[in-house]
């Protein structure tokens, strides 16, 4: 799947030579399991680094970004294409508005993607958010209501604004362990998974920190403070989780519309009509002739019938 116009992938050329190596690695890894394509959807809330993020892995800015300005209203696909494999990542607007999901733009998301496959879902959040709440988990049931539970199955966790300090008292691993561990409950209660399912599944969790004041090892790659090479390191987890056991999602209008209504309420009719017989229609025919057989004739008619059996004497 791509976009009508696919430009080469130039902006592999932009990293350190080190990053484009692991990168063309990964992306014969893909070519030898013969994955000539991947899509990438990056959904979250708005200001939590979700364009930034696109333009860091393409390597190029291919989504415009300014702090004064709202987030586009639309959703974008940028293509890319490098020695036959395609690239396809899928920016979108934020899902809160004024505190609550916002409708409207979940469902121009969800009308874009019609007859398309997500192969990796990037959820987007900041490292540096220091609770989560109800609305975390509101924008969790929203994406699992429109793409279904199997879309964690397909899911990377990602948290940006990954150079940070953190509060006196923790170091960073345990900060990234808390932060990590709180969101991904949030997760699991919002997706409606129990607790073993969800373990199952195994949502990693990934850094990224798209400032381009972030720290470099000798080898020129951006680094977070634990020393990781971080794109790389999410190249790498979304080529692991694209050639995982289960199944892309492909968003049919089936799945973006649900069930027809009509059509799941004719399916309790034969049961309905069922439970009226056996528990409803059956009962009362037996009190019916219950009542018959224990009914009392009227004078008139006994007097009638000893009649007719005199005169046949």
């Amino acid at each position: 799947m791509a976009s009508q116009f696919t430009r080469e992938w130039t902006g592999i050329n932009t990293f350190a030579p080190a990053t484009q190596t692991k990168l063309l690695e990964l992306l014969g890894k893909l070519k030898q399991e013969n994955v000539n394509s991947l899509t990438i959807l990056v959904m979250g809330k708005g200001g939590v680094g979700k364009s930034s993020t696109v333009n860091s892995i393409i390597g190029e800015r291919v989504v415009s970004i300014s702090p004064f300005q709202s987030e586009g209203p639309r959703p974008v696909m940028v293509s890319r294409s490098r020695a036959g494999f395609t690239l396809n990542i899928i920016d979108t607007p934020g899902l809160i508005e004024g505190g609550y999901i916002n409708d409207m733009a979940l469902d121009i998301i969800k009308r874009f993607l019609l007859n398309k496959t997500i192969d990796v879902l990037v959820y987007v959040d900041r490292l540096d958010a220091y609770r989560v709440d109800n609305l975390d988990k509101l924008i969790v049931k929203a994406i699992t209501d429109s793409f279904g539970k199997a879309i964690w199955n397909k899911a990377i966790v990602a948290l940006t604004h990954a150079q940070f300090s953190p509060p006196d008292g923790l170091s960073y691993d345990e900060f990234f362990s808390k932060r990590s561990e709180a969101l991904m409950k949030i997760v699991r209660m919002g997706a409606r998974i129990k607790k073993d399912a969800f373990q199952a599944v195994g949502v990693p969790v990934v850094l990224i920190e798209n400032s381009g004041r972030c720290n470099k090892n000798d080898s020129d790659e951006k680094v977070l403070p634990n020393g990781i090479a971080w794109i790389p390191h999410l190249v790498q987890t979304i080529t692991e989780i694209a050639l995982n056991k289960n199944e892309s999602v492909h968003v049919d209008k089936k799945l973006i519309e649900g069930p027809n209504p009509n059509q799941r309420g004719k399916l309790w009719i034969p049961l309905i009509f069922a439970l009226q017989y056996f528990f409803v229609m059956k009962p009362i025919e037996g009190l019916i002739q219950k009542d018959i057989e224990n009914e009392t004739k009227p004078a008139w008619e006994l007097r009638d019938a000893l009649s007719r059996r005199r005169n046949r004497y």
